[in-house]
């Protein structure tokens, strides 16, 4: 029987070992695994280094040499970004771009950090969680560390996908687990869960977390869960529970699976949890390698098995598959399940292959079992649509109903539509029936959530019922032609070629418009627009557009498309210009003529427009563009034979042009025209059309002459009423003198311009008194004031007058009217229109005051109107009684509050009583401070009748109030107290007033304190408290004293004893006369402030007062009163349970030295602040009493402290230890140091070095006294520490470089890498440690200062090391500076070291170097290894160098192969050199740099006559060869001539060789030249002849190609320019000769 398939599969993904990583490296504080892309490795070897595995290409292994004791790197796989811990220094680097990306140093050591995101880093510290975003410059603290996980290691830290939730994960070993009662594991793991919206932790017990989503059956929105697992001593749990619900989703039920251990696995717990959300499948690890899969929804365990024999340190999720990836130097990826029912649930959930026949037999089984809901749940939700097809609908319909349920295919198309969209069969099958019940809103419902997949046959379904939705379903469908269709019903033709263009469709535009126009004219002359104006030009040819709407006869619309289309005026447009000017002559001659007005077309035929025009009647238009072509002489003479010949007929022409010109003539000249003419109309029609836009004065005056000429008489009152440009004195003068029939112009010109008076005495002259009335009543009622003035100025007749004024209507402004009439002496003439006014009701102020002037002056009764009318303006009547009657003016100002013209009127009348009566009614500060002004003269009087009159008479108190603040403000002290004694003690309303007879006595107070006492005793209404604290603050103790004593408030009385009469004595008698616990509690407060402080205790105790304790504790403990302070705090706690009492009466028992009673006290009940007391029992050496008190509360920190000074140690060190304080450790640690108790004081040490801060004072104390031995000792033991840091591994370097220096190489050799290595080469330079310093400056990759410290300190000299560092300087000047050390100490191994650094010197400063020292051999074989560079220092030297060995054969190649050197410098070095060999090399090099007589005089003086040739040969020059051949025959050597003619046959010149051959008889050896000389010159002349011969072959070709005229346009001639001159002058084709004049050129072959 076969074995069953396993549902999972793990393989090994690579081995990390094969890689070359180190075994020792694969640990959880080494490597780190942040994703399934990349393993960071940290390798402690000779040289440490990070090495960066690609987990998608093992061969991809990058290895850097990075010093740091974290790395990580970003979980994306598509980047190498990197980062890196050291310390507390934090750095992120982009390895591709090779760019730092960010760097921070932490506040605080970084216990553990990941990368919770693609772009965030989170950082845990000992109190703090921190995120920090690449993108910010400094992480940003997110929550503090929870309690729970202190003393906790971090083993992981994670965040939820939409990063609100936060889980935070340490382990800690339990020493209690196992004992009994105990459920703890051995390893207890502690979390804290931290919610980001709500800022709140919840402390957790568990080994492992994760965060997950999944979608439940039903739920609309994803729902967010928290999974974690735990074991305890009783067994071990998985957690499944949501997190952060949000309704409506359905409540996630919490899930608490166990989670099984085999035996063998007793000590195993959870490392590591996983979710895959793809297959909803938790993946647990534990710490012996065994995994545990279970399904999310249920907590159903899937499998387990064992995957590794080791442990699995670190896990990651696999993307790829949606498994899991772990190291352990193995990688498991998850590949298969085999359970059936969960199977068909994964593969259902993720759309996964592989269970496709369980499904269909699933699906088959639910069938015949009739459980047709689950069956539609299965096929529903097959994976990648199994079971979604025709064939289970067909079926679905066929199944029959099971009572009480919705029918099968209901049910499936239900789920269908809750799990999201429907397939094409789906939509349709679905649609029917919805559409047949006309359920429309439906399928918009379902379109707008996407449910339904739209296809054209939806559309199509669609279509029978509602249009619009059809269209949204054939745009979803891209269905662009039934889109278009849609859009062309629905009106919406703007849509058409947008949509159109967008999909890339072109549909039949011209058929669709033709279709348009047809139903809808408007809508087609717009789609038509559309159409031509399209962006990428006209989508349908501009005739056919209007062919189609002509068709229709809508030549409207043609006219707007062409007029639209035809705006640029461009010249192709001219028949299309035509043709729209035709149509319109033809059936609509005024658009014609409006077109052809607007002149926007200038292309079209003219002839035949203008034979059309003709027809159309059009030729006045042309008649008026002709006159535009005239100068303005010859239009006025046009115009002037055109009305002198026939007036009527040509005026309206005339006007025509006119107005046309208007600005090109002038006006004034077409004004005397038409004058000219007498035509009053031309002129009227004429400037009727300009002066709406002219501001000529003259323009607007002749218009209106105009106008009124040809009784034109509404136009000439439209522009008297709306022109601003006329001269009005000009205009009234001339409507004067025309005498219209209507006024109505006039009265609107002198309305306008204020001509008002002029007018009223025109028309009144004039018997025109009707115009009067249609002026103030139809045109400006406003101005009917200056009309009635007017016509009394004309001593019109009062009744006319009376009738015009009741004939007004309108508004006008009285006071104008009243003012008019006033001031003529005739305000009785307006009295009966007044009192008309009065009877409609009016309120108008001005009436009543006219009524009351007239009241007033004709004395009836108006002191009755005064103060009973309430509508008049009392500031305008009061002024105008001042004169005729002050007190009716008082009267008036009276009544309207005019307080400034009050006063007046009554202080130049001396009316003092009035003035007194209003200023106490009118209860105004401000308007007292101003009468009682200490300068004014009526000062007196006016406070006398307040005293005498107005405040008797008065009884509302805010009057007599108002006058008192009023008096106390102008501090009228005396006239105040007269005031108050008047109505106090005098009988009057207000002698009980309690406010008025306080007010008394506080001005008594300040002013006449002798009346004080007298008023004590006299009056009881005023308010006792305040009198009495003002008098006390006055100096008035007694009558304080009295005023307390008569009131009986005796507490109050005795303050004043004790602490204004500061008489504590008598104090004392009163308090034994009153005996009350108030009075003695006060006179204690004064004993205590006397510093009588035992008799302020018998006081209190007296008093069984407590209150004050604070204070009598404060200043008993000052006075050292301890025992008087025991009977008081005694006293207090008995009613009083405050923890300073009973604090301070413990304390005061220590000061006492009652111990025992001490120890009583803190035995009971008590709220004393006993570490408080403690420490203060400490600072005043009251040791025992410390112990006391320590003891009793456990403070084993405070306690240590204190059993030192007692001299316990042994004690002290193991209260120390309970503590676990720092601070405490420090303290006992120095008081161990200080009376050398080592042993304790290491215990101490090695709780203290572990912290860094606490390090340096520790350190400090020790080398202050000298204890150099013990503290090393200390250092030492502490390497050892679990918590031992790099402080500690520096400190120990530092110690062993002062202290014990032979011990420091071997140290640093054991622990650089955990050293501050700067501050180490601080302390070995202080130290002068040389070796020691070297070795520090190569492992801190500082080779510069390393070069350095060999060159300048070391003695014994390692070459090989110096070589391996000087070639890694970045400071070149080092590298010079060891050349110049080599030279100077080691000079024998100056090649070497040349040889490692050539690549980086700069050659020439290196050979001047040498050459100033004089080394210069010493460098040869890096001279011969740099020579290849060619440099000119280089090469010089080197030839020096040669020189001086007198190696010609080396120094010719290396000058020949090497050209960048001095080559004249060093000729003329060589030029005199002793050895032969050497003067032909200067020969050469001037040679080569074309000196050609300094090489052959070199030649020549040596006699080498091969070299001379070679350099005449060389030179290409006739001259040198001519002359060297002719040395050779002055010398006689003959065969050197043959020679030089036969090396340079080519630059000597025949008739040169005959010349010497015939003088010096030399025939025989220039015979072979002669004979070169005569072939070369046959061969020259055989081929030429054959050139010129197929060039005249070509020429006759061509002449018979080409046309005659073609060659003389050619600027040639009529021959071939080798042809040389002829006797005629070839002619270019414009009749010019040649080369403009010149004659063609020969060629020269002829």
């Amino acid at each position: 029987m076969a074995a069953p398939e396993k549902p999972i599969v793990f393989t090994e993904h690579l081995q990390l070992t094969a890689l070359g990583i180190q075994p020792a490296s694969i640990s959880f504080q080494s490597l780190t695994l942040e994703s399934d892309a990349w393993i960071c490795v940290r390798e402690s070897l000779d040289t440490p280094q990070v090495v960066i595995v690609n987990l998608n290409d093992s061969s991809d292994v990058v290895r850097r040499p990075i010093t740091a004791d974290s790395a990580i790197m970003n979980p994306k796989s598509d980047v190498k970004i990197l980062a890196l811990k050291a310390g507390r220094q934090l750095q992120v680097f982009d390895l591709g771009s090779k760019q730092k990306l960010g760097a921070h140093l932490m506040n605080e050591d970084v216990i553990f950090w990941t990368w919770i995101n693609d772009a965030t880093l989170g950082i845990v510290t000992d109190r703090e969680v921190f995120h920090w975003k690449l993108s910010e410059t400094a992480p940003v603290k997110v929550f503090d560390r929870h309690a729970s996980l202190a003393a906790n290691q971090i083993i992981n830290y994670r965040i939820s996908q939409d990063e609100k939730w936060l889980v935070l994960v340490g382990i800690s070993s339990n020493p209690n687990a196992g004992q009994p009662g105990q459920t703890g594991f051995k390893i207890k793991g502690a979390m804290q869960l931290y919610s980001l919206e709500r800022g709140v932790s919840q402390p957790i017990e568990g080994h492992a977390a994760a965060f997950a989503t999944i979608k439940l059956d039903g739920a609309p929105n994803p729902t967010k869960l928290f999974t974690f697992a735990v074991r305890t001593a009783v067994g071990a749990k998985l957690h499944i529970v949501e997190i952060g619900h949000q309704a409506p989703n359905p409540p996630f039920q919490k899930k608490a699976v166990d989670v099984f251990f085999p035996p063998e696995a007793t000590n195993d717990f959870p490392v590591s949890l996983q979710v895959s959300s793809k297959h909803g499948i938790i993946y647990l690890v534990t710490k012996f390698g065994f995994i545990h899969l279970y399904e999310i929804e249920t907590g159903q365990c899937i499998y387990m098995n064992r995957i590794s024999g080791e442990t699995i340190f670190t896990t990651a999720e696999y993307e790829l598959l949606s498994g899991i990836i772990g190291v352990n130097r193995k990688g498991q990826v998850l590949k298969t399940l085999n359970n059936p029912e969960l199977a068909i649930k994964l593969a259902t959930r993720a759309g996964l292959p592989g269970a496709d026949h369980m499904i269909q037999q699933q699906y088959q089984i639910y069938i015949q079992n009739g459980q047709y809901g689950e069956a539609a749940k299965i096929a529903a939700n097959s994976p990648r649509g199994l079971l979604r097809t025709p064939q289970t609908i067909e079926t679905f319909k066929k199944l029959p109903q099971v009572p009480g349920t919705l029918s099968p295919i209901l049910q499936y198309f239900g789920i269908l539509l809750e799990k999201g969209e429907l397939n094409k069969h789906e939509s349709l099958e679905l649609a029917r029936p919805v559409i047949q019940q006309g359920k429309k809103n439906l399928l918009e419902k379902w379109l707008k959530e996407n449910k339904l997949e739209c296809s054209e046959e939806l559309g199509d379904l669609c279509r029978v019922g509602d249009l619009n939705l059809a269209l949204s379903v054939y745009l979803r469908a891209n269905v662009p032609n039934k889109v278009v269709a849609c859009f062309a019903e629905l009106g919406q033709f703007d849509k058409i070629v947008l949509y159109s263009k967008k999909v890339g469709y072109t549909p039949d535009y011209a058929q669709l418009l033709q279709h348009v126009v047809r139903i809808n004219p408007e809508k087609g002359a717009e789609f038509a627009s559309q159409l031509v104006n399209d962006e990428s030009g006209p989508l349908v040819d501009l005739e056919r557009i209007i062919d189609i709407f002509m068709a229709q006869n809508m030549l409207q619309q043609a006219t707007s498309i062409l007029l639209d289309a035809l705006k640029d005026n461009k010249p192709e447009q001219g028949p299309l210009q035509t043709r729209l000017l035709e149509m319109n002559l033809v059936s609509a001659p005024a658009v014609a003529d409006a077109i052809l007005g607007n002149e926007m077309f200038t292309h079209y035929d003219r002839p035949r427009i203008a034979n059309l025009a003709e027809k159309a009647g059009l030729v006045q238009r042309w008649l008026v563009e002709y006159f535009g072509r005239l100068t303005v002489e010859q239009s006025f003479a046009c115009l002037q034979e055109m009305l002198k010949s026939n007036l009527r007929q040509n005026l309206a022409i005339a006007v025509q042009i006119a107005t046309k010109y208007s600005d090109l003539l002038g006006p004034v000249k077409l004004i005397e025209l038409f004058e000219q003419f007498k035509s009053s109309d031309g002129l009227y029609y004429y400037l009727g059309s300009v002066v709406n836009l002219s501001e000529d004065p003259e323009v607007h005056f002749k218009y209106i002459q105009a106008a009124t000429r040809t009784g034109q008489i509404r136009e000439v009152e439209r522009i008297c009423r709306e022109s601003n440009f006329y001269n009005p004195e000009k205009v009234k003068n001339f409507l004067k003198e025309a005498r219209l029939s209507d006024q109505l112009p006039l009265i609107i010109v002198c309305d306008r311009f204020d001509f008002v008076h002029d007018l009223v005495l025109y028309l009144y002259q004039n018997g025109l008194t009707n115009f009067i009335e249609i002026y103030v009543q139809r045109v400006n009622s406003a101005r009917t004031p200056q009309v009635i003035g007017g016509l009394l100025d004309v001593d019109c007749d009062e009744a006319t007058v009376k009738n015009l004024l009741l004939s007004v209507t309108g508004t006008f402004p009285i006071e104008e009217l009243v003012e008019e009439v006033e001031k003529r002496n005739r305000l009785k003439l307006i009295l009966p229109w007044l009192n008309n006014k009065v009877e409609q009701g009016s309120t108008d102020h001005a009436v009543y005051n006219a009524i009351a002037k007239i009241a007033i002056d004709s004395n009836n009764n108006p002191e009755a109107f005064l103060k009973e009318n309430n509508l008049y303006d009392p500031a305008i009547v009061g002024k105008y009684c001042e004169k005729r009657d002050p007190y009716l003016a008082y009267i008036a100002y009276a009544k309207g509050f005019c307080d400034d013209e009050l006063i007046n009127i009554t202080n130049e009348n001396q009316m003092y009583k009035h003035q007194a009566r209003y200023l106490v009614k009118r209860r105004e500060i401000d308007l007292w401070t101003q009468v009682l002004n200490p300068e004014s003269i009526h000062r007196r009087a006016l406070i006398d009748q307040v005293i005498a009159t107005a405040i008797p008479e008065s009884t509302d108190p805010d009057d007599v109030s108002v006058t008192v603040k009023a008096f106390m403000h102008m501090e009228l002290h005396g006239p105040l107290l007269e005031l108050l004694e008047k109505i106090i003690i005098e009988p009057s309303p207000f002698s009980d007033n309690r406010s008025l007879q306080s007010l008394m006595f506080l001005t008594a107070i300040k002013n006449d304190k002798g009346k004080v006492m007298g008023y004590i005793n006299k009056l009881s209404g005023y308010d006792v408290e305040a009198i009495a604290k003002v008098a006390t603050e006055a100096g008035l103790y007694e009558e304080a004293f009295t005023i307390y004593q008569k009131h009986d408030m005796h507490a109050e009385a005795m303050n004043v004893l004790v602490e204004h009469m500061v008489s504590i004595d008598r104090g004392f008698a009163y308090a034994n006369k009153i005996n009350q616990p108030a009075v003695w509690s006060r006179l204690g407060k004064a004993q205590l402030d006397g510093l009588r402080v035992k008799d302020a205790i018998d006081s209190y105790i007296k008093a069984e007062d407590p209150s004050n304790f604070a204070e009598v504790i404060e200043i008993a403990n000052r006075a050292g009163k301890h025992d008087d302070l025991v009977r008081f705090l005694q006293m207090a706690r008995k009613t009083a349970r405050e923890p300073k009492i009973d604090t301070e009466l413990a304390y005061a028992y220590a000061k006492t030295d009652r111990l025992h009673d001490m120890e009583e006290f803190l035995g009971m009940t008590n709220v004393a602040d006993v570490l408080q007391v403690g420490e203060k029992c400490f600072e005043d050496e009251l040791y025992q009493a410390s112990k006391l008190l320590f003891s009793s509360i456990s403070n084993w920190a405070r306690l240590a402290t204190t059993l030192i000074y007692l001299g316990e140690n042994q004690a002290a060190v193991d209260a120390a230890r309970k503590a676990g304080n720092t601070q405490v450790w420090k303290q006992v640690n120095a008081a161990c140091v200080d009376k050398k108790e080592f042993r304790l004081a290491q215990i101490c040490g090695l709780n203290l070095i572990v912290h860094a801060e606490e390090l340096p004072a520790l350190l400090s104390l020790y080398e202050r006294n000298g204890y150099f031995d013990e503290v090393i000792s200390l250092m030492e033991g502490g390497l050892g520490l679990e918590r031992a840091h790099m402080g500690m591994f520096t400190e120990l370097s530092v110690l062993y470089a002062k202290y014990r220096p032979e011990k420091l190489m071997e140290h640093l050799k054991l622990f650089w890498q955990r050293v501050n290595i700067p501050k180490v080469i601080k302390a070995a330079e202080q130290a002068h440690l040389w070796p020691e310093l070297v070795f520090l400056y190569i492992v801190y990759d500082e080779p510069d200062n390393a070069a350095l410290a060999m060159m300048e300190r070391l003695a014994d000299w390692d070459h090989d090391q110096f070589k391996k560092v000087v070639v890694k300087v970045a400071n070149m000047e080092i590298a010079y500076k060891a050349v110049t050390f080599y030279l100077a100490r080691q000079p024998t191994l100056l090649p070497d070291l040349l040889a490692a650094l050539s690549p980086r010197l700069d050659h020439g400063r290196v050979v001047k170097i040498l050459q100033n020292e004089d080394h210069l051999p010493l460098a040869k074989p890096y001279l011969i290894a740099t020579q290849k560079l060619n440099i000119a220092v280089v090469n010089e030297a080197y030839n020096d160098l040669l020189i001086e060995e007198e190696d010609h054969v080396t120094l010719r190649s290396s000058l020949e192969t090497h050209d960048q050197y001095d080559a004249i410098k060093l000729a003329k070095r060589l030029e005199n050199h002793e050895l032969l060999e050497f003067r032909r090399i200067a020969s050469l090099l001037y040679r080569l740099n074309s000196m050609w007589e300094e090489s052959l005089a070199l030649s020549k003086a040596d006699r080498l006559w091969r070299d001379a040739l070679e350099t005449s040969a060389a030179s290409k020059d006739i001259a040198v060869a001519e002359g060297l051949a002719g040395y050779f025959v002055g010398i006689g050597n003959k065969d050197a001539f043959a020679a030089i003619l036969y090396v340079c046959f080519e630059l000597v010149r025949p008739d040169f060789v005959e010349e010497m051959s015939w003088r010096f008889g030399l025939s025989d050896y220039s015979m072979p030249y002669k004979l070169q000389l005569q072939r070369d010159q046959a061969s020259k002349i055989a081929a030429l002849e054959k050139e010129v011969k197929e060039l005249r072959s070509r020429t006759v070709e061509k002449e018979s190609d080409n046309e005659p005229s073609s060659l003389l346009g050619s600027g040639l001639g009529g021959r071939l320019l080798i042809g040389g001159p002829t006797g005629g002058q070839p002619f270019m084709g414009n009749g010019v000769p040649n080369g403009g004049g010149m004659m063609a050129q020969p060629t020269g072959f002829y």
